[in-house]
């Protein structure tokens, strides 16, 4: 890294620490004189009500003097429950500074090892969202890795629904909601404590309705807060209603403040073992054992908002295969495979609805993983297949545990393939795999946390999965759990093992049926990461299953879980009884783990140990029926308890058909459900309670539930009863089964529920997707389906149907939802809201009930997308008021206009656009209108929503000769934007008679010069506001000029009129349309996103060295070096010089630091060379080069460029002209257009890289083509001069010399790749298109990654292979703005990747300009420092201080930039970005030029003027926030002077969007190290979205390939206030 040159703020915090050490040093020798006794330290004793208590002593023996000697009040009562010994005042924390920095306060300590000082670092991440973490101030600790869990990358705008307010001594803090001011969560009541193994918080809260916390039995749904502790900590245990910990971890709750719904949550990440005391005032008490205290506080105005803030933090759950929702059968050792099939045959038998059977370990040979006993299941790899017959699937499990022993007839290579990867848990010393006890005997245990792991438990899963086919799989025994205490050699006796306080979990012992906690894994000290065991597990097997499985969903179960495994799994409430307490205490479990994010949830029917009644059985199966996940299941031993077990027509047999057969009926509605959880975070099974919260008779309802909102399940819970106590919310009920309307409303009501009966009731106001059942999901899926219509008070109804093929993965995004709407006597609508998916089976609404019609219809009519169906078959029910109806209900933007010679073949543009293979011929899908005049001839183009006539060709002046074509059309306003590649002064044209020339040509930027690249495009706004664009797809010379009309000709000499509109309607759509016409814009390699230098004049390699040395020891972010021709032996391709022979070896050097190479290839090739060049001389075997025609010369075309004969010595001081003439080499150009160039080129390229240096990037020049000759050597053109001099010559620089000027002969001959011979002439402009691809293709296949390659010389859908720089600009202060407009068009030409040369490439620039413009070029999306002694490291400290900050915010914003490259790469979308494009109908931002977006949410406002300190900026009509200090700018829609100092530039984050933002380091090979966060930034309305695309950053077509992750973000919307805290600066975006 080199030596680091510090700030003057740095050194100003280093003085402040070391003052601040000075006084922590005397205080630590003051303390060291001993611990403070209750001699020096008297405890303050509150007076506080019983309830606040905080328990002192939660550890065994509490005394009076135990409890002094803790400095803590005694107080003894003839309560037990209520601590007698409670904290005292002088415990706790204080706040240093308002940094937050705690000092602990002098108090004796209560376990040892207090953390003294502790840094509370609180993040305002959204509106409804409040995270706060304390920390060691000075160590890092243990933290959960969570896959999910992100810091938001942008800071939320708009008004908090909370706010926060800071207790200084003791510390503490209240979180208030800001409309009510209630206190939420009051930290003030009780002391922190934060010692290294205990940490505990007490927080008072503002009501007793506390719901979740887990896993355990919890009896009831609403939390008893008389002083329970729950211990938290993975355990495999029985669910038999004690307070012991279970299967998972999860430290949150939801608690219902009030009748008004408002509601928040809590959740604390910490995976230690821990236990949560509820206490009467009300209050919670944390005891954690390790870790940090990572708080989030989660808002909603109802308890479901809260569920959707809780998994929108984890990751909301999966969405099943439609297949899984249908009944299961599994048991605990049928014996056999002949006894599985005989338990399927006999359940088929009775037509059981049943589509999944399930074998248990029992299958395996001796309990070993990835085996199957091939005795008694000898047929097992077939049994799929026999399931599959009739529409079912199979089911297998899985446990963690590795056996070590053999297997009967050889090795048990999963364990021997295990052993070599390293993938076991080790012991304490990190090397010997821990071995325990589980079911298959001695065994060791994976570490999912280890990559190596991972990949062999996936490389396992394949290898089972081709011997044994399945359709899911099922994981157990993952808590983990292990049968011996810690290992077979026990646990040493140390603080991990035996903590100085244990929670009060099972056994007492932490490593009691499970591991050593000083075992280690990948993520830290098992002691850390035990109960994440089972979420490590289920990421590795959703991998395993997605490689598998592919494209088709699957499904995991898995019995331990954390927070954020529902987003991949669902979950079983573990190993319960055949009891009536077990039916009863399933339904909060299930409501549980709704709030936990794992819908797909359930028990195990009749219960898993013992043997069941019938009575139970058949009830269970009544209310099982409607568990999301419903699952007969038993264990070992036990009487088959099968439905059809019980008997052929037995009763219970009947009724668990009649119920499911309902439940099958429902699964439409049920997946609609479960869609719904997917993509909003909705609850499946929901508790009453959050549908009524206003009423406070359901905030205890816990023997009901709610599929949804709609569907009250009633179930009888209790031996012997038919009459039941049901509560009826306040709404109109309808009894499922009878088709009646329930008379009573927010109530008590005793049910009469017979032996084969369950209470089932619809809401009124509900629209239910119904499907006649059959016996499995694939039957019941090709049925018709059907609504039930329940009418509310106001005879209303409204509700929804998510519909795909139920089964593949990635479905949603082209799968059908549909919403129905019914008000009666009016209508029924059901509208297609997206229609993506298209039903082999043809489905169709065949019944539609209506519920609660009071008076018989006299015509039902269904309008369905805007058609009206008249249903003529009805039937009226008067007593139930029923109607009951028979229906049949089944569930272009561009415009290419082409003038061409019908008699004469003549030359058409060889770019391939992605057109459709046959024209839209309906018009009423068109957006346009087409009208052709005759008098005189011409084309209008009428755009049908406005009117506005958007193209006129109806005008004088038509000419279509051979050498010249002319066409002139009205333009529908003055607003006009594209056309170069040529230096605008402004981003809109002007009209008034302005002519710009097109033609390619080495031609550094200036007024009405022809540039680099030709792009015939333009797009045009309308008085309306709606934009379209328009290509001409002609190459060759032309020009275009506008009119005040306003109006515009073009004047091109040869090929064809091809026009191209595309018709938007927003500027951004014209831009989308526009590359999917052309391709779209490549995506370049991460890396090429970071900051790059280039020099044109390095003497050595020794200069690249020193600058390298000389930027790390300046800490400037900085990923890209690059060598100009200076590198070549007299400036050759693939030569390198003598003064660089020391390049590969920096190169190597510079890569294996996390750097990046690019070098320079110009296509010219020398051949004068003296001894063999290689390539020339394979050029000319190969015969690559560009000749004259056959009937001319079979000669190559001799240009000159930068190569020098062998040899000479150039003489500087002679002119240029005479130093090409004298010193130039002869040189030939490749035709890139023929495949064997293409191969050639490869291979030169290839032979480069792997002999010479390795590169990872190329960079293309000079191929315009340039030449320093006219036309050829000697400057005589062979053939007839019209094609270098024609009759017209458009206004380009230079016209008088004709068009070879600076390039080669127009007569000069290539040919297209399908061998067709064309002019130079008509194919000049597209030479660097030409060169483009095959470089491209080089570079990936020769260095096997993306890499990047820029192109000077550039054609419409370059962009596909390419970024473009602006070219050899000067250095001076008008090239900034200018930089934007060339930026800008290149957006709309289909190039994401563009810059400008910072600082300038000619001339020597200036301090100040090269300051303000490294500011500006940070935010090139190429940012490349090229050219002169200009370097950041080339000027002062303070210059590259301020290098270093800008580009670390650069740096901070890569991941949204990458992600706004992935959408300008997938969608087309612009990246660089006019504010136009945003606020198309503000019309201030159709002139401005001179600030720009990235995508929708960073303005860039930089100064581009000498010696100015502020800048005159538009805020657009949105809510913007400023970037550094997150404070929101109180105008809009107005200009305001922003203060801007040499070291700023003005950045805003714009209301609505979330950024993704990574913490910056020297280069992108370190800094995707780093974690990533969002800033937030909420709009006026509290709402915010934005995204992330991750990959690999250099991985070829990962994109194309599915290798990679895109995350989106929603904030919910909330409207509330909070004070906004500064701290959006350059190392912690939006931080209180």
């Amino acid at each position: 890294m080199g030596i680091r040159k510090f700030s003057g703020l740095e050194v100003t915090l280093t003085v402040l620490f070391l003052l601040v050490t000075t006084v922590a040093v005397a205080l630590v020798a003051l303390m060291a004189t001993g611990e403070p006794t209750t001699g020096t330290v008297i405890p303050e004793c509150p007076v506080i009500p019983l309830g606040e208590r905080v328990d002192c002593f939660p550890d065994a023996g509490a005394s009076k003097l135990g409890c002094l000697q803790r400095g803590c009040c005694w107080s003894p009562l003839d309560e037990r429950n209520t601590p007698w010994c409670f904290f005292s005042t002088n415990h706790g924390y204080s706040v240093v500074r308002l940094s937050a920095l705690l000092k602990r306060k002098v108090a004796p300590s209560l376990f040892g090892e207090d953390i003294e000082e502790l840094a509370f670092h609180a993040d305002l991440q959204t509106v409804n969202r409040l995270r706060f973490k304390i920390s060691d101030a000075h160590k890092q600790r243990f933290e959960v890795p969570h896959e999910h869990i992100k810091p938001p990358a942008t800071h939320p705008s708009g008004s908090f629904n909370y706010e926060v307010e800071l207790t200084h001594n003791p510390f503490g803090f209240q979180v208030r909601r800001a409309a009510t001011k209630k206190v939420l969560f009051d930290t003030t009541m009780g002391p922190l404590v934060f010692a290294d193994q205990y940490l505990q918080l007490s927080a008072r809260l503002p009501s007793h309705n506390i719901y979740g916390l887990g896993e355990h039995v919890h009896q009831n749904y609403r939390h008893d807060t008389n002083w329970r502790t729950w211990p938290i900590f993975s355990r495999d245990s029985f669910p038999n209603g004690g307070t012991h910990n279970l299967y998972g971890h999860y430290p949150y709750f939801l608690c219902l403040e009030d009748e008004s719904g408002k509601s928040f949550g809590v959740f604390l990440m910490n995976s230690n073992a821990m236990e949560v005391t509820l206490q009467p005032a009300p209050a919670v008490t944390y005891r954690t054992i390790g870790g940090v205290l990572d708080f989030y506080i989660l808002l909603g105005d109802t308890p479901e908002q809260v569920v959707h803030e809780f998994l929108e933090l984890i990751g909301k759950p999966v969405i099943p295969p439609y297949w899984s929702l249908g009944f299961q059968l599994s048991r605990w050792d049928y014996g056999s495979l002949e006894e599985v099939k005989r338990t399927v045959e006999r359940n088929r038998a009775v037509d059981l609805p049943y589509d999944i059977q399930y074998t248990d370990i029992d299958y395996m040979e001796d309990k070993k993983d990835f085996t199957y006993d091939e005795v008694n299941f000898k047929d097992l790899p077939q049994f799929a297949d026999y399931l599959h017959e009739k529409g079912q699937k199979y089911i297998l499990i899985l446990d963690p545990a590795i056996a070590t022993s053999k297997r009967i007839n050889g090795p048990y290579e999963a364990y021997d393939r295990g052993t070599q990867k390293n993938a076991w848990v080790t012991e304490a010393d990190g090397k010997t795999p821990l071995v325990g006890e589980v079911w298959p005997g001695v065994a060791v245990f994976p570490d999912y946390t280890n990559p190596s792991c991972k990949e062999w438990w996936i490389d396992e899963y394949v290898r089972l999965f081709k011997e044994i086919k399945h359709d899911a799989l099922w994981i157990d025994m993952n808590e983990v759990s292990n049968f011996m205490k810690g290992s077979i050699k026990g646990c040493d006796d140390n603080n991990l093992n035996y903590p100085p306080f244990t929670p009060s979990i099972l056994d007492g012992v932490l490593y009691s049926k499970t591991l050593c906690m000083d075992s280690k894994q990948t993520w830290g000290n098992h002691y850390d990461v035990h109960s994440l065991y089972g979420y490590a597990m289920v990421l590795a097997t959703r991998d395993a299953l997605e490689r598998v499985f592919e494209g088709n969903r699957s499904l995991i179960l898995t019995r331990s879980s954390f927070p954020g495994v529902g987003k991949y799994s669902g979950h079983w409430l573990g190993d319960n009884a055949a009891n009536w307490n077990d039916i009863k205490w399933a339904i909060p479990g299930m409501l549980e783990f709704g709030l936990f994010g794992i819908p797909y949830i359930g028990a195990d029917i009749c219960g898993f140990f013992d043997d069941v009644s019938e009575e139970l059985c058949r009830r269970w199966m009544q209310v099982g029926a409607f568990y999301p996940f419903s699952r007969n299941h038993n264990a070992q031993h036990y009487k088959p308890q099968d439905p059809a077990a019980f008997g052929i027509d037995s009763l219970l047999v009947n009724t668990s058909k009649h119920y499911l057969n309902i439940r099958y009926t429902l699964l439409p509605y049920l997946y609609t459900l479960f869609y719904k959880a997917h993509t909003t975070g909705d609850t499946v099974v929901r508790p009453v309670m959050h549908e009524f919260y206003s009423d406070s008779n359901t905030w205890t309802v816990d023997r009901q539930f709610l599929w949804g909102k709609h569907l009250l399940i009633t179930p009888v819970l209790d031996p012997g009863v038919e009459w039941i106590q049901a509560y009826v919310p306040d709404a109109v009920w309808f009894d499922y089964e009878k088709e009646e309307r329930i008379t009573v409303r927010k109530n008590h009501v005793d049910i009469y529920l017979p032996a084969d009966k369950l209470g089932l009731h619809i809401r009124g106001g509900a629209i239910l997707p119904i499907q006649r059942p059959a016996v499995t999901t694939v039957y019941s899926r090709r049925n018709p389906m059907g609504l039930i219509v329940a009418l509310d008070d106001n005879n209303r109804a409204a509700g929804e149907l998510f519909w795909d093929d139920g089964d593949s993965r990635g479905i949603l995004t082209k799968s059908d939802g549909v919403s129905a709407y019914v008000c009666v006597y009016v209508c029924l609508t059901i509208q297609v809201m997206h229609s993506g998916y298209n039903d082999p089976n043809n489905l169709k609404f065949e019944n539609i009930t209506v519920l609660g019609v009071s008076s018989p219809p006299v015509t039902v009519n269904v309008t369905h997308n805007n058609n009206n169906v008249v249903v003529s078959t009805f039937k009226y029910d008067t007593v139930k008021q029923v109607t009951k109806a028979a229906v049949a209900i089944p569930t272009y933007m561009t415009l290419t206009d082409t003038i061409y010679d019908p008699t004469n073949k003549r030359f058409e543009v060889p770019v391939p656009l992605n057109v459709p293979s046959t024209p839209e011929t309906d018009e009423t899908k068109r957006l346009y209108i087409v009208q052709v005049k005759k008098q005189p001839f011409g084309i209008q183009v009428i755009r049908k929503s406005t009117g506005t006539l958007i193209w006129d060709s109806a005008l004088p002046g038509f000419t279509f000769s051979d050498l010249f074509i002319q066409v002139s059309t009205r333009l529908p306003s003055d607003y006009v934007y594209g056309f170069g590649e040529t230096e605008h002064t402004s981003y809109k044209h002007d009209l008034n008679y302005h002519t710009w020339g097109m033609f390619t040509k080495d031609q550094p930027p200036g007024y009405k010069l022809n540039g680099y690249g030709v792009h015939p495009f333009y797009m045009g706004l309308e008085t309306t506001a709606d934009a379209h664009g328009v290509l001409l797809l002609n190459s060759n010379a032309m020009d275009v000029t506008f009119q005040p009309t306003p109006a515009l000709t073009y004047r091109t000499l040869g090929g064809i009129l091809d026009f191209y509109i595309v018709m938007g309607p927003t500027p951004e759509l014209v831009v989308e349309e526009y590359t999917a016409l052309i391709g779209r814009p490549v995506l370049p390699a991460y890396w090429s996103l970071g900051f790059q230098l280039c020099r044109y004049g390095y003497a050595n390699d020794t200069e690249i060295a020193d600058l390298y040395r000389e930027m790390r020891a300046a800490g400037i972010p900085y990923d890209v070096q690059y060598a100009d021709i200076d590198y070549m032996e007299r400036q050759l391709d693939f030569v390198l010089d003598s003064q660089f022979q020391g390049l590969p070896a920096l190169v190597d050097h510079m890569r294996g630091e996390g750097m990046r190479f690019i070098f320079i290839l110009d296509p010219a090739i020398a051949a004068n060379e003296t001894t063999p060049y290689t390539a020339f001389d394979r050029g000319v075997e190969e015969d690559v080069f560009i000749k004259w025609p056959k009937d001319l010369s079979n000669d190559i075309v001799w240009g000159k460029v930068w190569p020098d004969f062998p040899g000479v010595v150039v003489n500087e001081s002679v002119d240029w002209d005479t130093q090409v003439e004298i010193y130039r080499s002869y040189a030939a150009f490749p035709d890139f257009f023929m495949n064997r160039t293409a191969t050639w080129w490869h291979r030169e390229i290839s032979d480069f890289y792997n002999k010479i240096m390795k590169f990872d990037g190329l960079w293309i020049d000079m191929n315009e083509p340039s030449s320093f000759v006219h036309g050829t050597v000697g400057e005589k053109c062979l053939g007839p001069s019209v094609y270098d001099n024609p009759p017209y010559m458009p206004p380009l620089e230079s016209s008088h010399r004709g068009l070879n000027h600076k390039t080669l002969c127009m007569n000069s001959q290539q040919h297209l790749s399908d061998g067709t011979p064309v002019k130079h002439y008509d194919v000049h402009n597209l030479y660097g298109w030409s060169h483009t691809k095959p470089t491209y293709d080089a570079l990936l296949s020769v260095t096997g990654k993306r890499g990047i390659v820029v192109t000077r010389s550039t054609y419409p859908s370059s962009g596909k292979w390419a970024g473009h720089w602006l070219g050899d600009n000067n250095s001076s202060w008008d090239q900034l703005y200018k930089s934007i407009i060339g930026m800008m068009e290149f957006s709309l030409f289909g190039f994401s990747y563009t810059g400008a040369d910072i600082c300038g490439f000619f001339n020597p620039a200036e301090f100040e300009m090269c300051l303000r413009w490294t500011q500006l070029g940070a935010f090139y999306p190429y940012s490349r420092n090229h050219n002169g002694k200009q370097d950041p490291v080339s000027w002062n400290a303070s210059f590259s201080e301020a290098s270093r900050d800008v580009l670390n915010i650069r740096y901070s914003l890569l991941p949204y930039l990458y992600t706004l490259m992935f959408y300008a790469h997938s969608e087309g979308s612009t990246v660089v970005r006019p504010l136009l494009h945003e606020f198309v109908n503000d019309r201030k931002t159709w002139d401005i030029h001179r600030q720009f977006l990235w995508g929708p949410a960073l303005l860039i406002s930089p100064v581009m003027d000498e010696g100015a300190r502020e800048v005159q900026g538009y805020i657009p009509d949105d809510l913007w926030y400023d970037f550094h200090t997150a404070k929101a700018i109180e105008v809009k829609g107005q200009m305001i002077t922003m203060p801007t100092p040499l070291d700023h530039i003005n950045l805003h984050v714009r209301g609505g969007y979330i950024l993704p933002w990574q913490k910056p380091e020297n280069n992108t090979h370190y800094s995707r190290k780093n974690p990533l966060g969002l800033i937030v930034a909420l709009s006026d309305n509290g709402t915010a979205q934005g995204s992330l695309f991750w990959d690999d950053g250099e991985g070829i077509d990962t994109y194309a390939s599915k290798q990679y992750l895109h995350n989106s973000f929603t904030v919910a919307s909330v409207s509330s206030h909070v004070d906004r805290s500064p701290g959006l600066g350059r190392e912690n975006p939006f931080s209180v």
